[in-house]
């Protein structure tokens, strides 16, 4: 770069090139502790933020390119080392850093990677969901290295244990960059198997490792590719003290790739116990059908052994059935006849001359028992009037104080119908059939 000499009258432009050379030319790579502060995540997909300290503060851009690869989610407050080169944004003359990788500080970046994504998928309800395995399981997929000892420990174990158990082998890397992108591909790979090739279980699995080594195992997309299986998942993945996110996500965790082939595998004295209880329900089974068959050909020997008689027992029984196929349609044609002759009488019995005639023949025998009614119905009337009045003459008060009786009245001129109505010295009044009496009560009876 050329330095301008004190005679050199730059633009604003010019100065910022140069500024942006130099800082660049100087600090092509540097690492810098600090706190993040005003984080941003614009839809473009680069994260731009401030990294400070206690006495200063610097800008920085990550573009989305470099933070793709960064394995946690960062926040303010957050104490993190970046790298990168220092540079100066010309548009503005901000000085700033331009971030290739960041990093915790102090606590490893993966573990802080971890705890963020299983609080995460923890939260969304991922972990909940633990299905049971199918039994009995014939069919096993196992997604792993074909080279890494996890196979070998499999095969050991299912060959002692189950020899004819169905494996199928999904081969998938389990470490390295490409590895978590290949087990996902091969969780939906499995999925995608039909008909006979479609296994019971996926076993996801591989031998132990350091924390990275085993990391493809807590990558959100494989993760997300067994919550979305259809087929219920086993994870086993390094040693027993080993716990990565595909653990929880899966139906079911082993410890190691040898448990999770006994778990899968039945136990070989309760298999032959349960196949020694087949073969005799099937030797019984036999026995009877052998014996069913024997009575049934014995039956049908006998039967075989005249066949003239045989042929003229057919031949009587066809008699039979032609005599009453003949009995059932001369029943049939009776039956019909007389429905003919029922419907015809219900015909003319429907006629409408016929029931015009009728109904004037029965208008004229009420046009003559009409004056009747008549009369009929007035005397009935008659005799009820006179009924109900001379019933009501000899019910009448009057007519009944003219037989000897009275009626005694207490002072509100109520009628008094016993003598626990009165106390002495009550004032009553006492009506005849001409007249009446007024009195004092000086004694009760009851």
């Amino acid at each position: 770069m050329q330095t301008p000499s004190p005679n050199d009258i730059l633009s604003v432009g010019q100065l910022n090139r140069l500024a942006k050379q130099l800082l660049e030319d100087c600090f092509p790579q540097v690492s810098v502790v600090g706190e993040l502060s005003n984080f941003a995540r614009p839809s473009s997909g680069h994260w731009y933020f401030t990294l400070k300290d206690e006495r200063a503060q610097i800008r920085c851009a990550m573009f989305k390119g470099r933070n793709f690869g960064v394995r946690f989610q960062p926040e303010a407050g957050q104490q993190v080392q970046i790298s990168g080169k220092v540079s100066l944004y010309e548009g503005r003359g901000d000085y700033q850093m331009i971030v290739d990788s960041m990093q915790p500080a102090g606590a490893g970046a993966l573990a802080m990677a971890f705890e963020q994504l299983k609080r995460e998928l923890q939260a969304a309800g991922w972990f909940d969901r633990k299905r049971a395995l199918p039994k009995p399981i014939r069919h096993i997929a196992i997604i792993t290295s074909p080279t890494g000892a996890a196979i070998r420990d499999l095969l050991s174990v299912f060959s002692r244990r189950w020899p004819s158990i169905r494996l199928t082998l999904l081969p998938s890397q389990v470490q390295g960059d490409a590895a978590a992108n290949q087990l996902a591909a091969a969780l939906k790979r499995a999925n995608r198997l039909e008909g006979d090739l479609k296994p019971d279980v996926i076993l996801l699995t591989r031998g132990g490792g350091s924390l990275e080594d085993l990391w493809p195992f807590n990558e959100r997309n494989v993760a997300e590719a067994i919550f979305h299986s259809a087929i219920p998942v086993i994870s086993a993945v390094g040693h027993e003290v080993d716990f990565s996110i595909s653990d929880f996500v899966a139906d079911l965790r082993a410890a190691t790739p040898s448990a999770a082939a006994e778990l899968l595998c039945p136990d070989q004295e309760e298999v032959l116990a349960y196949l020694a209880g087949l073969s005799g329900t099937l030797q019984t089974r036999t026995r009877q059908n052998l014996q069913r068959k024997r009575e049934q050909c014995l039956a049908l020997h006998k039967r075989l052994r005249n066949p003239g008689q045989l042929l003229a027992e057919r031949v009587q029984r066809a008699d039979e059935r032609e005599l009453h196929l003949q009995r059932l349609m001369k029943i049939q044609l009776e039956r019909n006849g007389r429905k003919l002759e029922s419907l015809q009488q219900r015909l003319q019995a429907t006629s409408p001359q016929r029931r015009l005639g009728e109904q004037r023949r029965q208008l004229a025998e009420a046009e003559k028992r009409l004056p009747q009614l008549i009369q009929r119905a007035i005397r009935e009337k008659r005799q009820k009037v006179e009924f109900t009045t001379g019933l009501m003459v000899r019910l009448s008060p009057d007519k009944v104080l003219q037989r000897g009786y009275a009626i005694v009245l207490d002072s509100q001129g109520n009628a008094v119908k016993s003598s626990g109505e009165l106390k002495p010295g009550d004032v009553i009044q006492t009506r005849f059939a001409q007249g009446k009496a007024r009195a004092t009560v000086n004694s009760l009876e009851s």
